[in-house]
């Protein structure tokens, strides 16, 4: 009778142990690409998860290590269930690891589903956000500038700096009056921090490609995508905005090397500076500075512009390459809950007051109404030059570079050249050769 009330007993604690680990809720794992809202999100999970019940690992790579990041990550045992894609060139990389999300209702929730990335009728990544970069100014200083007695310029507006040479004339005269206007340099430092160079090896690189793609006819990314070797036929107008923003700026050129993203924002936000080309991402970086003295109306958007002929109508770089995908490798309930949290973030009322308020996309889905929109000062300015008549906005063609590698040879040219040990035709040369090696890869 011991032996069976013991085998018993023992029988019901096994039972009981199932029971709590089938009760035991799924956890999932997002690997996030943006280390400026990584505050966010983490805040995000915790209100899932209290929501819910299903707890969210959030996990954010350093800034520009994304790609090592996720290809360390995803061959563990708790890989991420929830990961991002750059677009069409990220999913050659990561297509064995995409779920097909066609039916999901993340899928479903998407307003243009032309703007997913799909093969063979498969959609394997789903964009989360429409963003838009271009040269942020301060308008209090730039009013400061046109009520000057001593500029030497006619410009009296903004409206008027519609090209490069009122660009540069404006810049100049602005360097020449910097004490002035109470500011340290026109732009803020150009940030040559290994990672901190993607403002100008991926954005500000993305306007010679796209003017070169767009020599050829039809679409951009496409021509780009089937571009074995490029020519950097636009390479001299790049040089004109990089070596306006350098020789302009806060930090002499010298000191670059260590200069950070942050720094930049943060001299823009404490009137260092006027000007600083980001997206309207780092509205959340300008307005959480300590002291930000920059008042929201005073937040405004140029294109940029490099000397292109016509580029008078030319508007703000916009579009994505930030595309969520559910890894296919992980089991079908770690799957659907992903699917489910990715729901919940962008249909919720919680969830869609972070993603206005907090993480100040514009999104993509057909949940948000008109009210539900972001309200920051650069987001605002987005939609106005989307919206503005006779501007055509820049695609990412970016989202054709061949490689992550790519972007990096090219930066690490770009300080070589800001040190002085590379001439520009040596920039060109690592432009040029390094597309068509990366390419061939």
């Amino acid at each position: 009778m011991k032996k069976w009330l013991a085998l018993l007993l023992t029988l019901l604690l096994s039972l009981s142990a199932l029971c709590a680990v089938a009760e035991e809720p799924v956890e999932i794992y997002f690997l996030n690409f943006k280390p400026e809202i990584a505050s966010v999100y983490e805040q995000i999970a915790l209100d899932y998860e209290a929501e819910t019940g299903v707890h969210v690992n959030v996990v954010t790579a350093a800034s520009g290590t994304y790609e090592q990041t996720l290809r360390s990550e995803i061959a563990k045992a708790e890989a991420p269930t929830i990961f991002q894609i750059n677009g069409p060139v990220g999913l050659q990389s990561w297509k064995e690891y995409c779920l097909d999300l066609s039916g999901s209702a993340f899928y479903e929730m998407l307003s243009d589903k032309s703007l997913a990335v799909s093969e063979d009728g498969a959609v394997y990544a789903v964009p989360y956000v429409v963003e838009g970069y271009g040269i942020i100014y301060n308008d209090a200083i730039m009013e400061k500038y046109f009520a000057s007695a001593n500029k030497a310029t006619e410009y009296t507006s903004m409206d008027e700096i519609n090209n490069f040479a009122a660009l540069k004339a404006l810049v100049e005269d602005m360097t020449a009056l910097k004490d002035e206007l109470g500011i340290q340099g026109v732009f803020a430092s150009t940030s040559m921090a290994a990672g901190e160079q993607w403002r100008w090896q991926t954005h500000l690189l993305n306007l010679p490609f796209y003017y070169e793609f767009a020599d050829m006819g039809g679409d951009t990314i496409l021509n780009g995508l089937n571009a074995q070797e490029v020519q950097f036929s636009y390479g001299e107008n790049f040089k004109n905005i990089f070596d306006l923003y350098t020789e302009n700026s806060v930090t002499d050129k010298g000191l670059l090397s260590n200069k950070t993203v942050n720094d930049s924002m943060a001299e823009f936000a404490l009137g260092q500076c006027a000007m600083v080309q980001n997206g309207n991402w780092g509205a959340s970086q300008i307005l959480g500075v300590d002291g930000n003295t920059v008042a929201d109306e005073d937040i405004k958007f140029l294109p940029i512009y490099t000397g292109v002929e016509g580029e008078e109508s030319q508007g703000l770089c916009i579009g994505t390459e930030n595309y969520l995908c559910v890894n296919s490798q992980v089991s079908e309930e770690k799957q659907q809950a992903s699917i489910d949290f990715l729901v919940w973030l962008f249909s919720s009322e919680t969830g869609k007051a972070y993603v206005k308020n907090d993480l100040m996309f514009l999104s993509p889905f057909n949940t948000f109404e008109e009210d539900e929109k972001p309200e920051d000062p650069l987001s605002k300015e987005v939609l106005r030059w989307m919206e503005m008549d006779g501007v055509q906005s820049v695609p990412w063609t970016f989202a054709a570079f061949p490689s992550e590698a790519f972007k990096n040879y090219v930066g690490d040219a770009l300080l070589e050249y800001l040190q002085g040990s590379m001439d520009w035709e040596g920039v060109s040369q690592v432009v040029v050769e390094s597309w068509m090696m990366e390419r061939a890869l």
